[in-house]
């Protein structure tokens, strides 16, 4: 399966894909940025993966940007195109044209808290689980299928960032775990997953159950 991967920033997630074991399954293409000044360039570098930069801020507007990035994707061929840390709301267009292969990792369990500073928001809800989503991307913001989700426990003195910092690395492993699922062709259009063991009695309790 040929994989591009969008990142705007240091990519994390970017890291921790390329990091994974798949197999011989997954081939890397590319990874492309808007930013130049991405940390996650040099560590795709380190990594052997080609990289290029699409700076947003020389189109004059979005549509004409999205245009010219799919184009530089579609030059790989991908399978599938992985939004990673990508800091651009995409076009209804161009989602379309990925569709059924775009896929990003959100910080939050969607349908709750779409959008931006989920773990603020999700703090102030005083919810008792909060987590990440993997999931396709259609023209309509954080709501397409969903794949996969991790939930973690907040905890009393959670703050913003140690909220984050723990959903992170749920982030870290679900996603490379969904795509492998992807090369192996147990995901469909509707982000249902087949063939994969699941254990149905299982469930997450916040606070944890005491035995």
């Amino acid at each position: 399966m040929r994989v591009v991967i969008l990142i705007s920033g240091r990519g994390s997630n970017m890291q921790a894909l390329l990091e994974a074991e798949y197999g011989g399954v997954v081939e890397f293409c590319c990874v492309i940025s808007n930013k130049a000044d991405a940390a996650g360039l040099q560590v795709a570098a380190a990594h052997g993966v080609a990289t290029e930069v699409l700076e947003h801020r020389a189109f004059a507007d979005r549509a004409s940007f999205d245009a010219a990035l799919a184009q530089r994707i579609d030059a790989y061929q991908p399978d599938v195109v992985v939004l990673a840390g990508f800091m651009r709301v995409l076009t209804a267009d161009f989602v379309r044209h990925y569709a059924h292969r775009l896929i990003n990792v959100h910080p939050a369990l969607l349908p709750a808290f779409s959008g931006l500073d989920t773990h603020a928001r999700a703090l102030a809800a005083g919810v008792k689980l909060h987590g990440c989503t993997v999931h396709f991307v259609t023209p309509e913001v954080d709501a397409g299928p969903i794949i996969a989700q991790a939930a973690v426990p907040v905890l009393a003195d959670d703050t913003p960032d140690s909220l984050a910092a723990r959903v992170l690395r749920q982030e870290h492993r679900i996603f490379p775990m969904v795509l492998r699922w992807l090369a192996q062709g147990w995901v469909n259009g509707n982000g249902r997953v087949n063939s994969v063991p699941m254990m149905p009695d299982a469930a997450l309790v916040s606070p944890p159950l005491m035995d």
